[in-house]
């Protein structure tokens, strides 16, 4: 992590401290409210809970503090995605979208974007440069890519992008800030889905949108408040506490995903594994330059249906489940949620569980899969 990274996580849960009265909460209270007391002229207070809200503020305070740059939060990282798509494009846009992300992505962009005359193309996420991006008003890449974790360079697509004239959007949803900084690397906008790391407990959907661009920020914005596509305080609240111990938790998460991932490669049973973090992974040099850490995904294949199955479901230490980035490790097989892989393809995130135990847990269930 580099010296900036360290000191905004040092300073992370204490950006209240200057707010702070004596005798005030120091944990941010939780404001339910719809209407505030707006007597006369109330330009520049809270007014009405679909323009603003205490929490959302404070969350909002802290993923701008770590992305280095204004966000605007929602209730989930589709909903984020949305914004920025509706918020930004017109009839007779093109956008370019990695063929091998978050397939929601696609269909959100095939299916109604399409409906209002937008055209939408897609690319592999490891070939992403190819082809050049004259005429595209928005291109959007996941990296790594969800599942497969393939990596693009995105300060070479960031400018190729920008000298076609376009902007770029990137899906950080997979590493945090503390992960990989796409902003840093010229990037227009970063969406993310704080459902996973961030709130890091696997009870809440939130998301946000990122940018140093103050007119994107305000086109977002007023697509929020007109669109109504807005957080419940208690989402907010509950994301702002899980942000408090991010650090740490992508920290653990990560260590011990650098643990596992090798074990995993040489177990007979396995093949096809993807870590960026892997010497001898294809996206492992260019990993090692665009990412602070390597991440907490794994990605493998165990041969069929059956044994992906029997591998998940038999290791006492994981659980069957989509979503990832939570303290428990989970995994599944992606096939089922309608991504473009083989039967036996798992997905793992790997939670907070100490390294040895948990790797313990993982090889009693694949040793008894040879069996």
């Amino acid at each position: 992590m580099s010296e900036t990274m360290k000191a905004r996580a040092a300073s992370l849960a204490h950006l209240r401290r200057s707010k702070l009265g004596v005798g005030d909460p120091i944990p941010v209270p939780l404001t339910m409210a719809s209407i505030y007391h707006a007597p006369g002229d109330a330009t520049g207070f809270n007014q009405y809970g679909r323009f603003s809200n205490a929490n959302w503020s404070a969350t909002e305070e802290m993923l701008g503090h770590l992305e280095g740059a204004p966000c605007v939060a929602f209730p989930s990282g589709m909903g984020a995605i949305s914004a920025a798509f509706f918020a930004l494009l017109k009839t007779g846009d093109r956008i370019l979208v990695a063929s091998d992300g978050y397939h929601t992505t696609r269909i959100l962009a095939d299916r109604f974007l399409g409906a209002f005359g937008v055209k939408t193309d897609v690319r592999p996420t490891a070939s992403f440069l190819d082809g050049g991006f004259q005429g595209y008003r928005l291109v959007f890449i996941e990296s790594p890519s969800n599942p497969t974790l393939d990596i693009c360079d995105i300060a070479a697509v960031a400018d190729a992008v920008h000298k076609a004239g376009g902007l770029l959007i990137v899906d950080n949803t997979t590493m945090t800030p503390f992960g990989q900084r796409p902003l840093d690397l010229d990037a227009d906008i970063v969406v993310a889905a704080d459902t996973k790391a961030p709130n890091g407990h696997s009870d809440v959907l939130f998301g946000h949108v990122a940018s140093r661009d103050p007119d994107i920020v305000a086109a977002v914005t007023e697509w929020r408040q007109n669109a109504g596509g807005i957080p419940g305080p208690f989402e907010a609240w509950l994301v702002h506490r899980g942000l408090e111990t991010l650090e740490l938790r992508f920290d653990r998460m990560c260590s011990t995903a650098e643990i596992i991932a090798p074990r995993l490669n040489a177990h007979p049973a396995v093949s096809g594994l993807r870590f960026p973090g892997l010497e001898g992974d294809p996206s492992h040099n260019l990993a090692r330059v665009q990412m602070d850490r390597f991440g907490f995904l794994i990605s493998f294949d165990l041969g069929s249906e059956e044994l992906a199955e029997a591998f998940i479901n038999g290791c006492e230490l994981m659980h069957a489940a989509t979503s990832f980035g939570g303290v428990h490790t989970v995994a599944e097989r992606r096939l089922r949620r309608g991504d473009a892989v083989t039967p036996g393809f798992v997905r793992l995130s790997v939670g907070c569980e100490p390294a040895e135990e948990l790797w313990t847990a993982m090889k009693a269930s694949l040793d008894r899969l040879d069996g």
